[in-house]
């Protein structure tokens, strides 16, 4: 630790969005930098909203801080192989320059009153670039919907504690027939070296569909190439449904409500057949944009069981990008609950 220079940042106000770009749904995020704003490397990486330290570790940090220190040593020679790891010129070079965030945020925290209204959080900036994107284009791609991928919707399954060596490699998964094994220390993906998941996570998220990633494997004391395709749906698989930021989604998808899936048991209770959707409503939002689904007459423990052309089973998160891709702002979809046994018919709103 004490052969970098740390430097500590509580806040997104004034934040530089050309070079501090990272998965905005995050606890804890580093960058390993070198004076002249190239980056080595990223660590911090999420994906569950109950287990926060599910995928790092501390062991897996000081691992990332050692191979930032050996691509510093062979600095400049290691520059042209870096630059990807810097993204394209953000469209709003600060936060303050974000539309829905523009005039209500100072360059500097209000510590004589009320901090925490004066901050820029994170996920703030997620759901910014999401407005904005959404008012500007209407409907939305998978690679909108889908920030920062995590490598198992591939079948890549990372150790913790290391840089980026597979733990596992899920059976039948593209990753398993591009030829991947356990064990395996991927050490270049794209031609970019990685230091941790987030590394990993960062080419995903550049990355389009189709598309084939190229990647350089440590394998019993040799290096391999391997490939490995990305399908033109390769993203859907993700759970977005944890993130802060959805919950915005849920005002503009579902009008405010949070969902859950039911379990067998839950269906065989409800009498809802195997395959059909089966969605309970956990909490309906009271105030606001998050209110419409309260004004449209849904209520706490409704089991959705249609949502405009959707019937099979499908997560929250699958109805979140149905509604991302196929409608705009103004439409208006029809609902089936099941509310007491009884099936009734709501107009939802789309925002």
């Amino acid at each position: 630790m004490d052969q970098f220079v740390r430097v500590r940042l509580i806040q997104c106000n004034s934040l530089d969005l050309n070079l501090f770009q990272f998965d905005y749904d995050l606890t804890f995020a580093a960058f390993f930098l070198n004076a002249d704003r190239t980056i080595y490397g990223r660590f911090g990486t999420r994906s569950s909203e109950k287990e926060a330290s599910r995928d790092i570790s501390i062991t897996g940090f000081r691992k990332a801080m050692e191979g930032a220190l050996e691509l510093h040593r062979d600095y400049p020679k290691s520059r042209d192989i870096l630059k990807a790891k810097t993204g394209l010129p953000a469209k709003f070079k600060i936060a303050q320059d974000f539309p829905s965030l523009s005039g209500k945020y100072t360059p500097f925290l209000d510590y004589k009153g009320q901090v925490a209204r004066s901050c820029i959080h994170c996920h703030m900036l997620g759901e910014a670039a999401r407005k904005d994107a959404r008012s500007e284009q209407g409907v939305m791609p998978d690679k909108a919907i889908y920030p920062w991928p995590m490598p198992n919707i591939l079948g890549l399954v990372f150790d913790p504690t290391e840089r980026a060596t597979l733990k596992s490699v899920i059976p039948g998964s593209p990753a398993e027939t591009s030829g991947f094994q356990a064990g395996d220390e991927i050490l270049t993906l794209e031609k970019q070296p990685l230091l941790s998941i987030a590394d990993v996570q960062w080419v995903l998220h550049q990355s389009w569909a189709p598309q084939t990633l190229h990647s350089a494997v440590k394998r019993d004391g040799k290096t391999i190439p391997i490939r490995l395709p990305l399908a033109a749906d390769w993203r859907r698989s993700s759970d977005i449904s944890w993130r802060t930021t959805s919950w915005d989604l849920r005002r503009i998808a579902t009008g405010g409500l949070l969902l859950k899936s039911l379990d067998a048991q839950q269906r065989k209770q409800a009498k809802i057949e195997p395959g059909q959707l089966a969605l309970r409503v956990e909490h309906v939002g009271q105030y606001g944009a998050h209110a419409v689904a309260k004004k449209a007459g849904f209520k706490e423990n409704d089991i959705i069981t249609a949502f405009d052309d959707i019937t099979r089973d499908v997560r929250e998160t699958e109805l979140f990008a149905h509604v991302l891709r196929k409608h705009e702002a103004g439409t208006i979809v029809p609902v089936t609950v099941l509310r007491q046994g009884e099936l009734q018919s709501f107009r939802l709103k789309i925002q």
